[in-house]
């Protein structure tokens, strides 16, 4: 290998220094520090001098940035530790409420102190480094699982692809992939002169470039990026004290972060921030649908917790809903998998928010009445970030002279079945249940999905086919097919047919609590489901159940018992089951017995600290497995609070109260004896 002259290496690093500076300075300070054309006359050096000498190639070099050849498909990624979502509030009154639910979780009577940042509208993602490299970059997905886009976020230049000297051995970095709009603005025209697709808005084209199979696509966008947190991290030198000290290590790091956050105190200071950024909401060089509110203290933020799938110590606040006037071309009606008619406005095309808007909710036939909507009439239509847009209210003073009321069908129209309207609800539904089309591919797609009977492959593409060819007409006739009829179907190969139903056969075995939330009772959720499954112990006690031995079941109302029973008390849905079973889908037995015998059983646990030998969710699910509860906070009613490393002040108030405390040890002595 020929030697490299020292000249070049050190002309090779310069280029480097530079290139990585001008990345940082436009990206990162939205303030570019040389031309578009100065950039590429660098660019093109260092890679005619990597040209010449190999050797001087190496992975985090800004050349490598152009993508490698398309891919098959995207592996899926589980997360670490899941990347939740944040509640959504929209008014003061929310806010309020927010900040007092902190106080009382917490027991401080002064003002909290928010870490407070912009609510970027693009992608989450999560980059993972190891020795200071990227390795690993995903996409949120569902929150548990992502896709694997390494490559595409290799391409995005605000991304380092080397951490500075001094990087923890691992770092997990959450972040906003997103464009920014003088980026999307030149794109447009660029896709315009080659008369390809024009993009609604700068997050439509940041989420189609980065989930390019085709690396070297995403490479010709110009992609932003923006840290907002860290995930975990391996390493003495993170911060660990506050969200904002770990922002300021982070952009140490070299990471983009928004110079528009702050700490401030109380509601006073969250809603004079949520203000100010309003008013530079149309300056920014980005679009923004909101700020987000943080609990700074990290401890604070470990006490608090997570409610279902997201965080009880943060929360967005949403900018008012955007809004504009349009045309009622027609009023349809779509069914959903609930058999729940819905009335949608079919509307002369707008733009709202960035994006173009054909139809409108109108929610149900009273909201239709309520709000005088007739077909001819001019509306007002909201967009409030990814809401579906809605008929907000009719202009009176524009109605044409002939305009036609809505009428609601009497028969479903899809299947031609007849329509009913409950007593006190607000929503008709077909009656069909699972025969009715619509229903049956919505019913379906619940029945595989993740949470559910976890079913991979078995996608809405593929459910679309398999209905409108007649070859599944409820859920027990998956496991009836055949890998040569999947074969036959448009885009599945004898492989992907085979994998298919191996995943099938696979999801035979499964849980009781899964099998009662695949089954798609409306009001039942995965929640709901696991108190069923654990009150009755089998599907048999369960189905048999009168709403009055229903509502004996923890958490469970009038209205759910309602549901539920009507749902067992339809002879087709027993059917389905009984088919279900004898196609081999069956479960662990639940231990009713042993779990009302066990020391667990009825007892409320308190996690708090990090556990050394499982996650605080592993800890909740086996805790729950033997008939406990896990609950966020203390109280007197609290029977053992699980105390890990750094506690908090979870730990203080149990003393308090007197509450049993078990350090990690000393549960999994108890899980041990119970097993």
């Amino acid at each position: 290998m020929a030697r490299i002259p020292p000249e070049v290496l050190k002309r090779a690093k310069q280029l480097r220094k530079q290139i990585g500076q001008a990345n940082y300075a436009y990206y990162a300070l939205d303030a570019p520090q040389i031309s578009d054309a100065e950039y590429d006359r660098l660019f093109r050096e260092l890679q005619r001098l990597e040209s010449d000498y190999p050797a001087l190639v190496t992975h985090d070099s800004p050349t490598q940035r152009v993508g490698d050849a398309p891919l098959p498909g995207f592996e899926t990624v589980q997360h670490v530790t899941p990347m939740l979502s944040l509640n959504n509030a929209f008014d003061e009154d929310e806010i309020i409420a927010f900040d007092r639910r902190i106080k009382g979780a917490l027991g401080e009577s002064g003002e909290i102190e928010y870490a407070v940042e912009p609510k970027f509208d693009g992608l989450a993602v999560s980059l993972g480094y190891q020795s200071g490299a990227l390795v690993l970059g995903a996409t949120r997905g569902d929150g548990y699982a992502g896709e694997d886009v390494t490559a595409n976020l290799r391409t995005i230049r605000a991304i380092p692809l080397r951490l500075p000297e001094g990087a923890p051995k691992t770092l997990e970095v959450r972040g906003e992939v997103l464009m920014l709009r003088r980026d999307f603005e030149k794109l447009n025209e660029e896709q315009a002169a080659r008369g390809e697709k024009i993009f609604a808005n700068p997050r439509n084209a940041a989420a189609g470039s980065l989930r390019q199979l085709d690396s070297r696509v995403t490479a010709t966008r110009r992609l932003a990026f923006f840290a907002y947190g860290i995930g975990s991290a391996g390493g003495d030198h993170v911060p660990d004290n506050t969200h904002s000290r770990q922002l300021e290590y982070l952009q140490s790091m070299l990471f983009p972060v928004a110079s528009q956050r702050d700490v401030v105190s109380g509601v006073t200071g969250l809603l004079g921030y949520y203000q100010d950024m309003g008013e530079q909401r149309a300056s920014l060089p980005y679009d923004i649908d909101g700020v987000v509110y943080k609990v700074n203290s990290l401890r604070a933020q470990r006490d608090l917790g997570f409610a279902s799938r997201a965080p009880r110590f943060a929360v967005a606040h949403k900018f008012p809903a955007q809004e504009e006037i349009t045309e009622v071309l027609g009023i349809d009606v779509q069914v959903g998998r609930t058999g729940a008619l819905t009335p949608v406005a079919r509307l002369a095309p707008l733009r709202v928010g960035g994006v173009t808007v054909n139809n409108a909710t109108l929610h149900n036939e009273d909201e239709v009445n309520r709000k005088d909507v007739r077909i001819g009439d001019h509306v007002i239509v909201r967009r409030a970030g990814d809401v579906i847009p809605e008929v907000v209210a009719v202009v009176a003073e524009r109605r044409p002279k002939k305009t036609v009321k809505f009428v609601m069908p009497a028969k479903c129209p899809i299947c031609r079945s007849a329509v009913e309207r409950l007593e006190g609800e607000a929503v008709a539904r077909c009656t069909a249940g699972l025969y009715c089309p619509a229903q049956r591919k919505q019913a379906l797609w619940h029945f595989a999905s993740r949470r559910a009977m976890d079913i991979e492959g078995l996608g809405e593409k593929l459910l679309d086919q398999l209905v409108e060819r007649g070859l599944v007409e409820s859920a027990a006739d998956l496991y009836e097919l055949t890998a040569e009829t999947l074969a036959g179907l448009a885009r599945m190969g004898e492989k992907s047919a085979a994998n298919v139903v191996a995943a099938i056969k696979a999801s035979k075995k499964t849980s009781l609590d899964r099998f009662i939330y695949a089954l798609g009772i409306r009001n039942v959720g995965e929640q709901t489901a696991k108190d069923l499954a654990t009150h009755f112990g089998n599907l048999e006690a369960l189905i048999q159940a009168d709403e009055g031995t229903l509502q004996d079941v923890s958490d469970i109302g009038p209205v759910v018992a309602a549901s539920v029973h009507r749902f067992f008390s339809e002879p087709h849905n027993r059917k389905v089951i009984e088919r279900l079973v004898t196609n081999g889908v069956h479960w662990e037995k639940v231990d009713k017995t042993g779990a009302r015998g066990s020391v667990l059983a009825g007892k409320s646990f308190v996690l708090t600290g990090t556990l050394g030998n499982m996650t605080r969710d592993e800890a909740r699910q086996r805790i729950e497995s033997l008939g406990g509860k896990v609950s966020g906070s203390i109280s007197k009613r609290t029977d053992y609070l699980v105390a890990g490393d750094k506690p908090g002040s979870k730990l203080d108030k149990a003393q308090q109260l007197g509450v049993a405390v078990l350090n990690e040890p000393a549960l999994l002595e108890l899980l041990s004896q119970e097993r």
